[in-house]
């Protein structure tokens, strides 16, 4: 949700089709282009375009020249055959904020989820399904929340304002992180590095709740029974700036943090090496 931006239900709209703008389809394979195509030049917009026409003349024939260049690609055809992404990006809806481009990585690569900021709510069946699916059937070794500066609906839960169902329902679980982490934030002074400070808070927050996951757990478990070096899936807290262009790690101990919690959030019972143990960790909910 772009920074300042306001939910607004259209007359005769009903509320469950309004809350599809929450959650975006799940891409099996996404059609972005790799790094080096973000700043292609667009096609000028038609007079028909501009005089309120479709502009999906215009979309399709950037999507022919795209396909053109990105087809003498050696190999890539081929590899599309298959659906092996190697990350699960769970990322927010911004349009600033494309996984692929930013990851430098092809078709093919990234298996992708984006909602409003890039929450990771237990009762978000796509969500849930999509997680599922990456673990349990593609089997991605490495799961991915991004969150944003400039983040409008991290903006939005900062403020005492109704922005009405079904988003405002949607806000409240951001608004559940600020009062988790509400005297770090009152603690600090700048407004706008409060608001930073936020996404990163609600970014580490969910990847948390990725942790808690019964499909993460499994696949965690399963992984401790193979000849993995390390419980996987691994889930990484990335934050990007879009002014900025780059991706920032998050330098959170998540090790520690989970510990804290495994017997709170842990699944399953003891396994093979004491709890899921395998080359340095003694968890199956944890970093």
């Amino acid at each position: 949700l772009p920074r300042g931006a306001r939910f607004r239900r259209m007359p005769g709209t009903s509320f469950a089709l309004a809350a599809m703008a929450l959650t975006c389809h799940s891409c099996l394979a996404m059609v972005q282009g790799p790094a080096r195509h973000i700043d292609r030049p667009r096609m000028p917009a038609t007079v028909s375009e501009e005089e309120g026409g479709s502009p999906l003349p215009r979309l399709l024939a950037q999507n022919r020249a795209w396909a053109k260049e990105l087809g003498q690609t050696p190999g890539l055809l081929e590899k599309l055959r298959q659906h092996k992404p190697k990350y699960l990006w769970i990322g927010c809806s911004d349009a600033r904020v494309p996984a692929n481009q930013l990851l430098g990585e092809g078709p093919g690569e990234v298996f992708v989820h984006r909602n409003i900021a890039n929450m990771v709510v237990s009762t978000d069946a796509n969500l849930m399904a999509v997680i599922q699916y990456a673990v349990g059937a593609l089997e991605i070794p490495d799961i991915i929340v991004c969150g944003h500066y400039e983040c409008g609906g991290v903006k939005a839960a900062m403020e005492a304002v109704d922005h009405s169902p079904p988003l405002e329902n949607w806000l409240r679980n951001i608004r559940d992180v600020v009062r988790l982490h509400r005297a770090e934030l009152k603690g600090i002074g700048d407004a706008e590095q409060r608001y930073r400070r936020l996404v990163e808070l609600n970014t580490v927050e969910q990847t948390l709740n990725v942790y808690k996951t019964g499909a993460v757990q499994g696949a965690r478990v399963a992984a401790t029974k193979g000849s993995a070096a390390h419980a996987g899936p691994r889930v990484h807290a990335l934050v990007y700036d879009p002014l900025a262009l780059e991706l920032k790690p998050l330098d959170v101990d998540f090790s520690a943090v989970t510990a804290e919690y495994d017997d709170v959030y842990r699944l399953y019972g003891d396994v093979a090496g004491g709890r899921g143990a395998r080359k340095g960790s003694d968890r199956v909910f944890g970093a």
